[in-house]
């Protein structure tokens, strides 16, 4: 019979002797192979309003000039909120037979990212629409006419001059606007032909200008720029001022001007960018019959 020896190993050994043991690690295990190509419902943006318990997932938008978080898929107004169709599959076909332009363009992706102040429209149908933010901060189609459709605001988030000394804008959706306007500079808005996709009007970021609020607290909300407080290293402030007479404060990157004094240069939705409190809103349904 064999004796049976033992070895008492310290913590140190038995550490070193299962790191010996372990297979070494491998790019594939440890790091995910490029973007996701899913998005579960749970994870969805709130502003979509899916429905919790209406399946596990979600249209995940294809990139393009508007962020994830900031988008909305055609499939999602297609199927959500138009009520054009009942499955994402319907969706697929009716983008796939060129139905669907997004300012001025075919757009045959079902999950193109359609954002702020894009024109959406549908000439079957006989539809336009300006997407837009309600007082909550929601996306909104606001049903606009043909006149209105021919153009769109967009914000001045960058200015630059090229290699071949050819000034340019860069607007929040993504355009590249040359030879704009001098006098444009960044928080400006400049008003955009969608057919020619030139800058044809220009809106001073300015007090007095009328502005909507595009992220925050209180996204959606629509007044007058009163003040803008500079923090060097931080984020400057501004001050608005609503119809009602309300005050409140957002970061300089959530204001988007979309006029000037108290004319809009789109019309506005419905509630005109007012936020209403519980209480009113309470008072308005039970004027409408609809509480007890």
């Amino acid at each position: 019979m064999p004796s049976l020896v033992i070895i008492n190993l310290t913590p140190h050994l038995l550490h070193s002797a299962f790191l010996l043991r372990s297979p070494p690690p491998t790019l594939s295990r440890n790091m995910p192979r490029g973007p996701k190509k899913h998005l579960k419902r749970l994870n969805a943006p709130h502003h979509w309003m899916l429905g919790k318990m209406e399946g596990v997932w979600a249209p995940k938008p294809s990139p393009g000039p508007h962020k994830m978080r900031e988008c909305l898929p055609l499939c999602i107004i297609l199927r959500n909120r138009l009520k054009y169709a009942l499955t994402n599959k319907e969706c697929m076909q009716i983008c796939m037979e060129r139905h669907v332009k997004v300012d001025g363009k075919v757009r045959s992706d079902h999950n193109y990212p359609a954002g702020f102040m894009d024109v959406v429209e549908m000439e079957k149908s006989n539809d336009s629409f300006r997407l837009m933010y309600d007082a909550k901060g929601r996306f909104i189609l606001h049903r606009i006419k043909a006149s209105e459709a021919q153009y769109k605001l967009c914000r001045v988030n960058k200015l630059k001059v090229t290699a071949n000394k050819v000034p340019t804008i860069v607007t929040h959706d993504g355009r590249t606007i040359r030879y704009p306007d001098p006098d444009a500079k960044v928080n400006d808005t400049v008003k955009v032909d969608i057919a020619t996709g030139k800058a044809t009007d220009l809106v001073k970021f300015a007090p007095g200008a009328l502005v909507m609020l595009t992220r925050g607290r209180n996204q959606g909300r629509v007044g007058t720029l009163i003040s803008v407080e500079r923090h060097e290293g931080s984020f400057d402030i501004c001050t608005i001022k609503d119809a009602k007479g309300h005050t409140f404060a957002t970061r300089l990157g959530n204001v988007f001007i979309i006029g000037s004094g108290n004319k809009p240069l789109v019309t506005l939705p419905k509630g005109k960018g007012i936020k209403k409190t519980i209480m009113e809103e309470k008072a308005e349904a039970i004027a409408r019959g609809d509480l007890a």
